[in-house]
């Protein structure tokens, strides 16, 4: 199987990496600069522990992917808690079993990536800057993205797997491209509603108060410090520039050129005997007639041997080893790899040059100054933890002493915010935290990698079930929906029961006064008629002979529809639309797979050392 998924794991979902790999970007935190502290995990799986701010990014990395939608957000944390075990659980049984990819396979991944890039095409530069901010070596990095590699091959292996047979996609057909009909009637909302007297609304008041409970909310003050606005406020001289250009002169170097040409042995127990042999005959031969003449690597044999420009990381660690210390015209000795042995020639080299000053200065004047401001950020988060710690009652101490104003929020509650700061989670847990609640200074609060924050509560109100003078005519509006909803119900099950009984359903419609609606031949995608009238129609069961399937529905309005299904009609693809089959197809297996890959998850997961420490 293994052998199967190296075969077939060639590319890469690009969305399935940078999930991996570009959250960190804006969550790798002021802790770089303040320290962890000790801490306890509170999720271990197999030997690797997992901690609370590892939880906090996932979560702040799979809300990303609810963003604009209204999901409880306890709910959401709990999904992240999962994923972050899943993605972990897969990662520990993929390495186990070997599974790998090219230092090659990641670069050329990288330059693809658009944060690297400059004018659609791959920026060293801006490359080594972006991690250079983040604190991140280009060896770490490549790990990471590795690692979300691996996992892609695996999942991409069980998901290129699926297959479908054409009884299934044409039965797919048969129920797709059904057709029904049907005959419906809609019974509204009545408008004479017997009138809700004041002790109907005290009862409903006492036996619902909790609904009319209000959040605790608080208001706070902060204070901010951001990198960006430290950033600004840099003014380097010419000279502070250039000495910096000067210190970072790799960062400005271009990459050294080499062209590298070879000749694959693969017979082990004759490949040195022949390699003598070729090296015997370079004294009078060319290297690239040789190359077409003995190379096992049939591919740059047609080209010489050529295999092109190559940096580091792109080949095997022993071949690139030589690879790259050799001069131009130079040919190596045997080279063994665990392809066979090579034969390595470099047919090109141009060393890599330092940009002038001139062309990189705009670049030199950013890194000064995000370089400063780190150092400031550095200096001034210390300063700002020390003394907001040792003056717990007021922030105004902490402000002047780092040069920033404290500013106020409007009121929040714990689950919901209204402006850029009380939108944070972390924001909100620590407002509402019962140190902060007590009075205190909250701690150092991180929001990504540039941005920290203290804050303390300005005010607070509790949360409290409103008066029924404040909720009387919420509860009389809800009393009257639900009796008009009730009778238009009742209304609707009667109609069924004479409809069950033999009668019309056109002329009881009639007699109610109601608009009867024929719907002949209806598709699944019909908008002509409220959705879920066209949901119970295509859920309905197939009518026996001549006897109509008849149903209740309710619709959002809070009217009900009775419906009536008379008929249905078995889809048919046209045997000329091939397309439309072959996406069918696709579309089914992928479906198919994607289950695959859930319960292979499932059962990893299953068999795990998964501990959950807190909640």
């Amino acid at each position: 199987m293994l052998l199967k998924i190296r075969e077939k794991s060639q590319g890469v979902f690009s969305w399935l990496i940078l999930l991996m790999i570009c959250v960190p970007f804006g969550l790798w935190g002021i802790q770089n600069y303040l320290g962890e502290g000790e801490e306890s995990p509170v999720v271990t799986i197999g030997d690797k522990e997992f901690f609370q701010r590892d939880v906090n990014r996932a979560y702040s990395q799979h809300s990303q992917s609810f963003k604009g939608m209204n999901i409880d957000e306890t709910q959401l944390k709990k999904l992240a808690l999962e994923k972050l075990i899943r993605d972990e659980v897969l990662l520990q049984y993929v390495e186990n079993e070997g599974l790998a990819v090219t230092d090659k396979s990641v670069r050329d991944f990288v330059a693809t990536l658009e944060y690297f890039q400059t004018e659609g095409k791959f920026d060293k530069e801006r490359y080594q800057n972006l991690l250079s901010q983040q604190k991140m070596t280009s060896d770490e990095f490549v790990r990471r993205i590795k690692k979300a590699m691996i996992m892609e091959q695996f999942q991409r292996t069980i998901v290129e797997s699926g297959f479908t047979t054409d009884y299934d996609v044409e039965q797919f057909f048969k129920i797709q491209n059904q057709s029904r009909s049907a005959r419906f009637v809609i019974v509204p909302l009545p408008t004479d509603v017997t009138a809700v007297g004041d002790e109907e609304i005290q009862i409903y008041y006492q036996d619902n108060a909790e609904s009319y409970r209000t959040e605790a909310k608080v208001a706070i003050e902060y204070i901010e410090l951001a990198l960006d606005d430290l950033a600004k406020s840099i003014h380097p001289s010419p000279a502070q520039l250039e000495l910096f250009y000067q210190d970072q002169q790799d960062a400005f170097r271009t990459d050294e050129r080499r062209k590298i040409s070879h000749i694959l042995l693969t017979d082990m127990d004759t490949a040195l005997v022949q390699a003598a042999e070729i090296k015997e005959r370079l004294k009078t031969s060319g290297f690239e007639a040789l190359a077409r003449e003995f190379s096992a690597d049939k591919l740059s044999a047609s080209k010489g041997g050529d295999l092109g420009l190559i940096v580091a990381g792109d080949m095997d660690a022993a071949f690139e080893g030589i690879a790259l210390g050799l001069a131009e015209g130079e040919v190596s000795e045997p080279v063994k790899t665990e392809f066979g042995y090579h034969i390595i020639k470099v047919t090109e080299l141009t060393p890599g040059v330092v940009k002038p000053y001139e062309e990189v200065k705009k670049v030199v004047e950013l890194g000064f100054k995000k370089v400063e401001a780190e150092n400031i950020f550095y200096e001034l988060g210390e300063t700002l933890a020390e003394i907001s710690f040792e003056n717990p009652d007021t922030l105004e101490v902490a402000a002047e002493s780092i040069g920033v104003s404290v500013r106020q929020t409007e009121s929040f509650t714990r689950t919901q915010g209204h402006d850029d700061l009380s939108v944070e989670d972390l924001v909100r847990e620590k407002a509402f935290s019962e140190d902060v609640l007590a009075g205190n200074n909250s701690e150092v609060i991180e929001l990504g990698s540039d941005r920290i924050v203290v804050l303390r509560v300005l005010s607070h109100s509790l949360a409290k079930v409103r008066p029924l003078s404040e909720v009387s005519s919420l509860i009389k509006d809800r009393l009257k929906s639900d009796a008009a909803k009730q009778q238009a119900l009742a209304v609707a099950k009667e109609l069924k029961s004479l409809v069950q009984s033999g009668q019309s359903l056109a002329v009881l419609a009639k007699e109610k006064g109601l608009s009867f609606i024929v719907a002949d031949d209806v598709q699944r995608n019909n908008a002509d008629f409220p959705w879920e009238i066209g949901s119970a129609i295509f859920v309905g069961a197939k009518p026996k002979g001549d006897r109509p399937t008849t149903m209740v529905v309710a619709l959002e309005s809070g009217e009900q529809a009775v419906v009536n299904l008379l008929s249905v009609t078995e889809g048919q693809l046209a045997k000329a639309n091939k397309k439309e089959f072959s996406i069918a197809r696709t579309n089914i297996s992928k479906l198919l797979a994607d289950g695959d890959f859930d319960a292979v998850l499932s059962s990893l997961q299953a068999n795990a050392l998964v501990n959950v420490l807190e909640p």
